[in-house]
């Protein structure tokens, strides 16, 4: 894949040609100017790092570390350690910001610097657009000898992450134990496999684990997809575990599978939560333009209000502090709860769908059956830097006269029984094509009708 750069940060296939992919020389020019963004906008020069499992980890880590060092930033090193969780840590160390070395769910050759604030939020459009004129600029000063920046090692860091989130005053902990929970999860080789296991321990939960070895190989498609958990929903058909859990390489993204082996999936996740934070705080919820629309049957259902932000994690994060939600984030499973931080976290995610099981008597197979049932299909089509999405779009538009539309993120066209969504990959070179109707044939035609106009 070729070097993509964007305000969430940088991302790449390690090997090539500098400039091409994610090489060390690009490693080295966007950590600098990512720092000397940090330094300018007068935040504390003090970075807070972690990996996912990766092969590649150590090098890219080792040359941000490094980077970080020569500009005269000290670096708190979490190394294996989720997404969340260096979130948190940026606030819990007050420091001006944090590098996430995690290309997410893609596959195990592509790596990242997926970059955040000192509010340990991904960074803003407008930073992010400051940063890039930096990198493309050139300009990096980095400092004498005798003020090169520090490391200190931080393994406390998940301990404080399972804290919090025991802490948090709808996970109900004594619930969850009396309950005698008992769970499998699919850890994907990487972070998820240090760090759902404490969690469901110190919840008296028992975790059996799947893919549990902490070598990034990925023993199947990193993304949490049922195409990629066969094994995780064949082994919950012979078992007698209450849930099936997956997660993808940096652990921000919770996918549910059912008693039996019913795929309960990643869109229903956010459903499940919501539904249980709607029951004890009242409030606005928030998702984005290409999340099922039983969330926001959820939130009228509760007489509350809902709104739809663009897609990615800051928009849906700025939505929800502009209308004050009580709960929000995205339908690839990705929970963000507001009283412990906003961020998409697995952690927070799982804990609160155990407390909705314990204290509701109820599995997650009849949780979903009582929302609305929906099907969504997931679809792309691959396009080159000389696609002029903008007039497949309007192809779109002409295609579907009447169809009521939305471009805030790409192009959205709410028909009566469905959606689609059309909108440009912020990570792929790709276009992403998702669509929702009450039956899979009925989303599948959705697709194709929108799909051959592209």
């Amino acid at each position: 894949m070729p070097l993509k750069k964007s305000i969430s940060g940088f991302r790449g296939t390690i090997g090539g040609k500098a400039g091409d992919n994610l090489t060390p020389e690009d490693i080295v020019s966007n950590v600098a100017g990512y720092g000397t963004w940090l330094l300018q906008s007068g935040a504390r020069p003090l970075v807070v790092i972690g990996r996912d499992g990766r092969p590649s980890g150590p090098v890219v880590k080792a040359l941000t570390v490094a980077t970080l060092q020569s500009l005269g930033i000290d670096v708190i090193d979490c190394d294996y350690a989720t997404t969340p969780t260096v979130e948190m840590a940026v606030v819990q160390h007050r420091a001006g910001g944090g590098i996430i070395l995690s290309a997410s769910h893609n596959p195990r050759e592509y790596n990242a610097l997926k970059l955040l604030n000192e509010q340990g939020e991904f960074i803003s459009a407008a930073a992010g657009a400051d940063l890039l004129a930096i990198v493309a600029a050139g300009d990096i000063t980095y400092c004498p000898v005798d003020e090169l920046g520090t490391v200190t090692p931080d393994p406390t860091a998940l301990d404080h992450h399972i804290a919090a989130v025991l802490a948090h005053p709808l996970v109900d902990v004594e619930a969850i134990r009396a309950a005698e929970i008992r769970v499998v999860l699919d850890a994907v080789n990487s972070v998820g496999a240090i760090s759902i296991p404490p969690l469901c321990a110190a919840l008296g939960v028992t975790c059996e684990v799947m893919y549990g070895e902490l070598n990034g190989q990925f023993g199947h498609g990193a993304e949490p997809l049922p195409e990629n958990l066969t094994d995780l929903i064949a082994r919950m058909r012979n078992s007698d575990a209450d849930l099936g859990i997956a997660v993808d390489p940096d652990v921000d993204r919770l996918a549910l599978v059912g008693p039996g082996g019913r795929w309960i999936g990643e869109e229903y996740t956010l459903a499940v939560v919501a539904d249980y934070v709607l029951r004890h705080t009242p409030g606005p919820v928030v998702s984005n333009l290409s999340s099922s629309r039983t969330v926001a049957d959820l939130a009228a259902s509760y007489g509350q209000p809902y709104h739809a932000a663009a897609v990615g994690e800051v928009n849906v994060v700025e939505m929800m502090k502009s209308v004050g939600a009580v709960i929000g984030g995205e339908g690839n499973g990705g929970i963000i709860d507001p009283n412990l931080h906003y961020g998409r976290d697995s952690l927070i995610g799982l804990a609160l769908v155990l407390s909705h099981l314990a204290t509701s008597g109820q599995d997650i197979n009849h949780l979903r059956d009582t929302y609305a049932h929906y099907e969504m299909i997931k679809d792309k089509l691959d396009v080159d830097a000389n696609y002029d999405l903008n007039a497949a779009f309007r192809r779109v538009r002409t295609a579907f006269p009447g169809i009521p539309t939305n471009d805030v993120d790409g192009l959205k066209l709410d028909f009566p029984d469905g959606w689609v969504h059309l909108r440009a990959s912020n990570t792929e070179p790709i276009v992403r094509i998702y669509a929702e109707a009450p039956s899979v044939a009925r989303a599948r035609e959705l697709v194709a009708s929108v799909k051959q106009e592209l």
